[in-house]
């Protein structure tokens, strides 16, 4: 991320990402379905309803349709399956940037 020029903030957990302030000044979340303490799925529901207009990307090992989709329609941009091209989440990251910028 840094290479391709964007300024990521790492969290060890959903939890740690809600406490440190960091939501109000992010451009995009990009998070796990699973991890440790709150899934991704949760966080999602948290972070919409503070920011509702906040693109969220989730990235996944483990497939099934059922979560994908939930997430979808709960306002998730993008939702990709491990192993992805780093190209493809670069490209999205930065149509989100350049949109956010106006």
């Amino acid at each position: 991320m840094e290479s391709a020029g964007f300024e990521p903030l790492l969290f060890a957990s959903a939890e740690d990402f809600l406490s440190s302030g960091a939501l109000p000044r992010v451009t995009c979340l990009i998070t796990d379905v699973r991890m440790p303490g709150m899934d991704g799925i949760d966080l999602q529901r948290l972070v919409r309803r503070q920011r509702a207009d906040l693109p969220v990307i989730f990235i996944s090992a483990h497939y099934d349709n059922a979560v994908r989709l939930g997430a979808l329609e709960e306002g998730a941009l993008e939702f990709l399956y491990k192993p992805f091209a780093p190209s493809q989440l670069l490209a999205l990251i930065d149509r989100i940037v350049s949109e956010a910028k106006g």
